[in-house]
C-alpha cells in the first residue's frame, strides 16, 4: 500500500530549540510529543532523553498559541518543565510516548512505563495512567488485562488512547501484547477506577507487509464519531507509515490509506531511522494538525486541511 501523503506542511522542531527550567542538562532528543488544544493554546507534552547510555525517557510539559505552532511563528528558545520522570520498579527504565486526554478539566496522560515485574526477574512494558491537574500529579498508576482468567500485566502494553468515557468506564483503543501473537490493535473497556481492561475486540491485523501495528495518537471527537491516527512497521525496511481511522461509533472502523510518512533527511535520519511516531492529533480552524515525534530526536508538526481527509474514500 502506497504512502498518499496528505500533510503538505511540515515543521521540525529539533532539540536545540529546547530549554528544560527545572533540571541541569541538555536534551539529546525531543521527540514523540502527547498534545491537548484548550481554547487557542496547544499544550503539549514531549518525550525527553538526556543520554545515549540507557537512553532513560522522561516527560516534559510546555505550552504556545496555537497559530504560532501551526505557522511556524515559533521562539527560537523553548522552556520546558520535567513532570514526569521514572520513580519506581515499573518505570526504571523510562517514560514514554504520552497521548494526552482533557477530562473534566483534568489532564490524563496514557503513556508506556519501561521497567521490570515485580521481582526484577522479567522487562515489561506498562501502560501508565497518570492524571494531572495540568502540572501537578494527582493519579498515578498502570493497567491490567483480563481475558477471561483474572486481571495480569502483559509482557508489553503500549499505544492506547481513551475514545469515549461513561462514569467509571471509558472506551479504550490499545494494543497489549500477547506472547506468539500478531502485534494487533484491540479495543476494550478500561475500569478507570481498578486499572483494569475487560472485553478486548480484537480490531485490525497486520496485513502481510506490515511487522506489526499501533494507535498513534489520541482520539479527537469530530461531527459524526472520532478519528485517531494509527501505524504500521513495515516489514520492509523497517519504517514506521501513519494511516488514520475514523470510528463512526465504537467498533464501527473505516481505515484509511497511509497518510503520513518519513520524508527527506531531516525526517528519515536519526536515533531510529524512517519513523514519524504519535501522539498528537488536533482539529483547529479547519486543520488537521498531527504533532509527532521525527526518528526519535525531533518534533514534527505536520499540518492538512481538514476538508482534504476522506478517511471513507481512503
Amino acid at each position: 500500500m502506497k504512502c498518499d501523503d496528505v500533510f503538505k506542511k511540515r515543521i521540525i522542531l529539533s532539540p536545540s530549540r529546547f530549554r528544560i527550567l527545572n533540571y541541569p542538562r541538555k536534551p539529546v532528543a525531543v521527540f514523540n510529543p502527547g498534545a491537548i488544544l484548550i481554547g487557542d493554546e496547544i499544550h503539549v507534552f514531549p518525550r525527553l532523553v538526556f543520554d545515549y547510555y540507557k537512553y532513560t525517557s522522561s516527560i516534559g510539559y510546555f505550552k504556545m498559541k496555537a497559530d504560532e505552532l501551526i505557522y511556524g511563528n515559533i521562539p527560537d528558545s523553548i522552556g520546558v518543565e520535567i513532570i514526569m520522570w521514572p520513580e519506581g520498579r515499573e518505570d526504571l527504565l523510562g517514560v514514554e510516548d504520552p497521548r494526552v486526554h482533557l477530562v473534566n478539566g483534568k489532564v490524563w496522560i496514557l503513556y508506556t512505563a519501561k521497567g521490570f515485574d515485580k521481582n526484577f526477574d522479567e522487562r515489561k512494558d506498562y501502560l501508565g495512567l497518570a492524571e494531572f491537574d495540568l502540572k501537578s500529579l494527582k493519579r498515578l498508576g498502570y493497567f491490567s488485562v483480563d481475558i477471561g482468567n483474572g486481571p495480569f500485566y502483559p509482557k508489553s502494553n503500549k499505544d492506547s488512547t481513551f475514545l469515549d468515557f461513561k462514569g467509571n468506564e471509558a472506551i479504550i483503543l490499545t494494543r497489549p501484547h500477547f506472547e506468539g501473537k500478531p502485534i494487533t490493535l484491540w479495543m476494550g473497556v478500561a475500569d478507570l477506577e481498578n486499572l483494569v481492561i475487560r472485553d478486548l475486540k480484537k480490531v485490525r491485523e497486520p496485513e502481510d507487509s506490515e511487522e506489526k501495528l499501533g494507535w498513534s495518537t489520541n482520539a479527537v471527537k469530530v461531527n459524526q464519531g472520532w478519528l485517531v491516527g494509527w501505524h504500521a512497521v513495515m516489514k520492509s525496511d523497517l519504517s514506521y507509515r501513519n494511516g488514520l481511522a475514523f470510528i463512526k461509533s465504537p467498533g464501527n472502523f473505516v481505515f484509511s490509506r497511509y497518510k503520513l510518512c518519513p520524508r527527506g533527511l531531516l525526517e528519515e535520519y536519526g536515533d531510529r531511522a524512517l519513523v514519524i511516531f504519535g501522539c498528537g492529533l488536533l482539529v483547529y480552524k479547519g486543520k488537521l494538525i498531527w504533532i509527532g515525534g521525527v526518528s526519535d530526536y525531533a518534533i514534527g508538526v505536520f499540518t492538512s486541511d481538514f476538508e482534504k481527509i476522506s478517511v471513507v474514500r481512503g
